[in-house]
This record gives C-alpha cells, sequence and structure tokens, in this order.
C-alpha cells in the first residue's frame, strides 16, 4: 500500500501475464435482458417507474501463430433506460413526476501479444468506448426543461514490452495515446431559475464541447539483489486539453424561498460573459525508487522514496514511504503489517482548465444584487457588480497527504482469516476557494473595480480515522466464499471542492466539518453457497449510517454573491440523514456440457455488469458450453433508502429527503449463456 511507484495512497495493483500463444481458439457471448415487471415502486414516486436494461457481449481469443502470437477480440454493448424522480415544491403546490433517462455505450477491444524471444514479450492493444446519456441534468428538484445530452467518445491505444535482462534484471515498459472528447447539448438554453431546494428550472447552462489528448509513458525496472527486490523507475502523463464549454452562458437567477419567487424578488442574477474557448497544457512527472528487504523468511521491510513535479504549480515534491511485514509466531497464523508515507495530489486538469476559462481574460464572472426578474436590469434595487473572475494564488502548492496504517491479521481453524486495521490519514495544503473581494465590514470591497474573486488557495486540510475490521472465508475446492467487514471511521475536512466557496471569509475555522459522503458506520458482507442439484444462493449485505448534509439560511445576508450563509453557530455539513440498507440475493441454476474444450478450466462468473453476478458461477468442467439460469433481486427487503436531505431553512423540505436509492428490483429468469468453446 506504500510503494514508491503508486500515486494514491492505498492503490494496490495486480498483473497476470501469460505466453502468448499457448490456448487454442475460445470465444464467449452473454445476453442479459432486464425490464421492470417485478420491480417495487420508489417511496417518492407517484408510480412505479419504467427501466430498461439490455446488455450484450462477444469476445474471441486464440493463437495467430502457436506459441508466439495470440489475439484477443471483445465487443460489448448496453442500451437501457431508468427512470428518475422529480419531488419539487412549486408556487401551485407539491409537484412529483418521473422522467426516463436513456443511455446506450458501445465498446470494442483488440489486443495484440507476441513473444519477441523467450523472455520479452510485446503488447499492444486499442480501445474504443461510445456513449450517449439523455437527461443527465433532470431529477430531484430539476424540472424536465433543466435536461441535456451527453455524447461521449474515447480512443485508447497501448503498447508495452516486458521481459528479464539477465539473471537480476527484468524492465517493463508501457505508453498509452488516449484521446476523449465529451459534448453537451441542452434542451433549453433559457436561464436558469434556481428556488432554493424548492424547484429548480430554465436551462440547463450547459453546452459545447471539451476534449483531451493524453500520452503517457511509464518505465520500470526490477532489480534482484540478494535479499533485496528493488524496482526504479518513471511515470510521465502530458496532455492537451481543449474546450469551448458553455456554462451559465444564459445566466441564472437565485431565489431564496417561493416566497421570494412569487414576489419576483430574485437574490443574484449571474452569468458567465465572454470566450470559453481554451486551451491548455498539463504535464506530471514522477520518479521512484522502491526496495524490499527481506530480512528473514519472517520478516521483510520496504522502504521507498517518490519525486513528483507538475506543472502549474512550483516546487520539487519528495515523498518518502515504507512498511514492515512481521509473522512473530512460528506457526505463521498471524501477520502485522504497519507502514506510513507521505502522497501529493495533483492538481487536476480540468479544474486547472476551468480556472483559466474564467480567469477575467477569457470569461468573466457578471453578478447582479437584487435585480429584477424577469428581466435583471430592470429592478428598483438591482446593483450591477464589475465583472469578477477566478484566479490562482501565486503560492499554490501541490496538496500533500499523510497517511499510516497498523494492521493485524490471523488465521482461525479451517480457512477462516481476521483482520483489523486502522488508518490515520491527514491532509495540508489541500486546494479552496476563498472570496478575497468579499465586502467589509463597512460594506466595501478590497478592490472595487472588481466583482467576486475566487481565488484557489493551498489552505485547506483534512483529517480520516478509520478501524475497520474483516472476517473471511474462502474456500475455492468447495466453492464457497463468505466475507464481512465493519468500518467505524471519522472524515472531516474544510472544502468539498476547489471552487467552492466558504459560508464567511472571515470564519473559515467554521468550514471544518464532516466530509460530504462519509457515514461513521459501514457494514458489508458477500456470500456465494453451494446447494444442492447444481444450484447456488449469493447473498450481499450493505448497511451505513446517514451521511452529512449542510445547512443554510437561504439567503445571502453578507452580500458575497452566494447564498450559502448557515446560521449563527452552525458549521459545514453537520446535518445527518438516515441509515441505509441494502440486501441483494442471487439464487442460480447452472449446467455444462459440450465434451471437451481444450487444457483448461473455465469459470463462468454468470452477470458482469451488476455486483451480485460475481457471486454465482457455473464451474466448466474443461467443456465447451456453460448455461446459467439465475433469479435475483437488489435491495429485496425494499427498504427505502432516503437520500438528498434538503438543508435549507427557507425550504419546505428543510431536513427531509426528496429521493430515495433504488427500489427493490429482481431479475426474473435472466439468462445468461456463456460459450467457451474450443474452435482449435
Amino acid at each position: 500500500m506504500f510503494a514508491a511507484d503508486t500515486h494514491e495512497p492505498g492503490f494496490v495493483s495486480v498483473d497476470i501475464t501469460t505466453r502468448p500463444g499457448l490456448d487454442n481458439w475460445r470465444g464467449a457471448s452473454t445476453i442479459g435482458l432486464r425490464n421492470a415487471a417485478l420491480n417495487a415502486r420508489n417511496a417518492f414516486a407517484p408510480a412505479k417507474g419504467d427501466e430498461q436494461h439490455q446488455r450484450y457481449g462477444f469476445n474471441l481469443n486464440g493463437p495467430l501463430w502457436k506459441q508466439h502470437t495470440s489475439l484477443a477480440l471483445s465487443v460489448d454493448g448496453v442500451d437501457a433506460f431508468d427512470t428518475k424522480m422529480i419531488v419539487a415544491a412549486l408556487p401551485s403546490g407539491y409537484f412529483a413526476d418521473s422522467i426516463r433517462k436513456p443511455n446506450a455505450a458501445l465498446n470494442v477491444t483488440a489486443r495484440v501479444e507476441h513473444a519477441l524471444s523467450r523472455s520479452q514479450m510485446f503488447r499492444a492493444e486499442m480501445q474504443r468506448h461510445h456513449a450517449t446519456t439523455d437527461n443527465p441534468g433532470v431529477g430531484d428538484f430539476d424540472l424536465p426543461e433543466r435536461g441535456n445530452s451527453q455524447t461521449r467518445t474515447e480512443d485508447v491505444l497501448r503498447a508495452s514490452t516486458a521481459g528479464s535482462i539477465g539473471k537480476a534484471l527484468y524492465n517493463e515498459l508501457r505508453v498509452q495515446w488516449r484521446a476523449d472528447e465529451v459534448a453537451f447539448a441542452p434542451v433549453s438554453t433559457a436561464p436558469a431559475v434556481l428556488v432554493l431546494n424548492a424547484f429548480d428550472a430554465g436551462g440547463a447552462q450547459l453546452a459545447g464541447t471539451r476534449a483531451a489528448s493524453v500520452f503517457t509513458l511509464v518505465d520500470d525496472l526490477d532489480i534482484a539483489v540478494s535479499r533485496h527486490a528493488i524496482r526504479a523507475g518513471m511515470q510521465l502523463d502530458g496532455g492537451r486539453y481543449r474546450t469551448n464549454e458553455l456554462r451559465n452562458t444564459g445566466g441564472t437567477f437565485t431565489f431564496s424561498s417561493l416566497e421570494a419567487y412569487a414576489a419576483r424578488r430574485p437574490t443574484t442574477f449571474s452569468r458567465n460573459v465572454g470566450n470559453p474557448d481554451v486551451t491548455i497544457s498539463h504535464v506530471e512527472l514522477g520518479l521512484y525508487l522502491q526496495d524490499d528487504i527481506r530480512v528473514r523468511k519472517d520478516l521483510t521491510i520496504s522502504a521507498g522514496l517518490r519525486q513528483e513535479v507538475q506543472s502549474h504549480i512550483g516546487g520539487f515534491h519528495l515523498a518518502p514511504r515504507g512498511g514492515v511485514a512481521w509473522s512473530p509466531f512460528k506457526s505463521g497464523k498471524t501477520t502485522i503489517r504497519g507502514g506510513g508515507g507521505v502522497f501529493y495530489d495533483w492538481l487536476d486538469a480540468q479544474a486547472y482548465e476551468q480556472g483559466v476559462q474564467l480567469d477575467g481574460t477569457h470569461q468573466q464572472i457578471e453578478t447582479i444584487l437584487q435585480p429584477g426578474y424577469p428581466d435583471s436590469t430592470l429592478g428598483g434595487r438591482a446593483l450591477i457588480l464589475p465583472a469578477g473572475r477566478v484566479q490562482f494564488a501565486a503560492d499554490l502548492k501541490q496538496p500533500q497527504l499523510l497517511e499510516a496504517i497498523a494492521d493485524i491479521e490471523h488465521t482461525l481453524p479451517g480457512e477462516m482469516r481476521l483482520n483489523a486495521m486502522y488508518i490515520c490519514r491527514r491532509g495540508s495544503n489541500l486546494l479552496r476557494g476563498v472570496n478575497v473581494n468579499a465586502p467589509l465590514a463597512n460594506g466595501l470591497r478590497p478592490d472595487p473595480a472588481s466583482g467576486t474573486v475566487t481565488e484557489i488557495r493551498s489552505v485547506a486540510r483534512s483529517q480520516v480515522d478509520a478501524l475497520s475490521l474483516n472476517l473471511n472465508d474462502a474456500r475455492p475446492q468447495q466453492h464457497l466464499f463468505v466475507g464481512a467487514g465493519y468500518t467505524f471511521g471519522r472524515s472531516i475536512d474544510e472544502a468539498d471542492n476547489a471552487f467552492g466557496l466558504p459560508a464567511d471569509n472571515d470564519n473559515l475555522a467554521a468550514e471544518r466539518g464532516p466530509a460530504l459522503g462519509s457515514p461513521r458506520h459501514r457494514f458489508m458482507s458477500m456470500a456465494n453457497l453451494p446447494l444442492k442439484k447444481r444450484f447456488r444462493l449469493g447473498t450481499s449485505l450493505r448497511a451505513q449510517s446517514g451521511l452529512p448534509y449542510n445547512i443554510t439560511t437561504g439567503r445571502d445576508d453578507n452580500a458575497d454573491t452566494v447564498s450559502n450563509d448557515r446560521p449563527a453557530g452552525v458549521t459545514r455539513n453537520t446535518g445527518r440523514g438516515r441509515a441505509q440498507m441494502d440486501l441483494g440475493l442471487r439464487l442460480s441454476w447452472g449446467v455444462a456440457f459440450g465434451g471437451p474444450a481444450g487444457p483448461q478450466i473455465r469459470v463462468v462468473r454468470g452477470d458482469t455488469a451488476d455486483p451480485l453476478g460475481s457471486t454465482g458461477g457455473v464451474e466448466g468442467r474443461n467443456t465447451r458450453y456453460t448455461l446459467e439460469l439465475y433469479a435475483q433481486a437488489y435491495n429485496a427487503l425494499n427498504h427505502v433508502n432516503a437520500l438528498n436531505f434538503s438543508g435549507v431553512l427557507t425550504s419546505p423540505f428543510f431536513g427531509q429527503p426528496t429521493s430515495a436509492a433504488a427500489r427493490r428490483g429482481r431479475d426474473a429468469a435472466d439468462v445468461l449463456t456463456n460459450g467457451n468453446r474450443a474452435i482449435g
């Protein structure tokens, strides 16, 4: 977890490489069909929503040249739609409706593997991903007119060479080029109307395109010397990003309440004006050296050093890391692990691109306080502020994370393993926005010639403490797996994102609060149990305590143009929602047939498109075909997992949820057919 070749904490990867050209030709096809016939009604829906999910896939792989070259092809796609609930309060009264949200995707992959020699292998891969989504901006408080359509296309080319050099060296070189483009098209171009936590109307305020072309080069050299396993390497990412994305160019009216909307008294009107066309270059470089020392059979010590540097943030960032694994008893059933290290977070290229787009040169932020409505300039109290902008602090630093863990694992009688882990993480220099031109006590701004100036600074902090307990019992020979884990944690930070502004620039301490999406308690379990007569039972259970949410007044009493003021004495994200619980069940029956298919045994894991699919399975028994029939249910107890709690005091929904996670959904007689057929 603290290897120097990883950029992020806790990242673990496993690569499995086989010599190409050894197997026969094999193919597999999958198809899955599902609709809403057996689903339950969402708790917030006036009627049961419609749903359809069609998925399909095909893959083929085998030798082009025996023991030298292999080819693999795969195609998979999805054509689906589900229903998103709209729960809002309109001037005419309570409003509940649903809207269909279609999505489709097609993925194509081709890969060639070639043995250059007995110890060197070459890989080349091409991927094409295309996806479309309609109405992603609709739901909760957002009415249908807020919808938009999104189209995304991604092309990836990869190549790598890997192999040993002599008896002590192993080198792997990987290169990748990725081109990504996202296009947005709104349903309406009308100005947006936001009545805080009541309803959102008008256009989506999102149009145009965003594209990136990124090149990655990674080289790892592994050296085996006596008791040392040394890795030296580098990772270079360089990209060119361009956008003409139009955000809030039509403008947004913000109302504090339904009463203010009825009286036509918006709090603010804001829009982005100017030319949105921006092109930037972005480079990230990591150099690392790692040494794993096997002191003796029961003790391994690791030490590493990583150096990171990136464009747009000055300085070199050294990240030392280390760890230890020790089995103190002769039985080897108990292992103690510990480690720690320094990690740095990149300044995201798209975040930097967004900041450049609103830098006051390309685009400016136009704001009117107490504007007229629907004409923002026609109001007796309208105050048109000078143009605002976004800027990056001159002393911007790369965000830093310090992380340490202590872990103990013990093997119980049988194959059961018990694990306990404590994680401690501290973040500093995290990015957050500060309004450096907020009104002073006398009502005047430090720079009268500018409006709101959001400066991105490296001043935020975070803190995570978590204790997790895990119990696993895996018996592959019996095709049985049972696992359960519980985590008690506390996650605190001072900003939800780099561009978010504080409620009070003079009291940044009040921004310290629970991190969004961080429950205090979390429990998860999965089980895969063989039954009689080819039947299997799969279960999954997820439960967690309520998530935090922010409580605000809905007003802009400090005239900083942001309606995020909080009641006196209330800090950020102090509200808590309700506990959630989801039980999934899957009953499957499978059969293998068709005679010998070659030297391998294949295991079909069911439907890879959903989490319960991984708990099913059919043992291929070295046959040409496997067939699995299954019925499964998500949220089988139909528990109402309430979401989207309103924290706006002026909202008619204050303190209440306005949406829920997926209701009970079931797949009945959903058939998945896999053919593991040896053609040669």
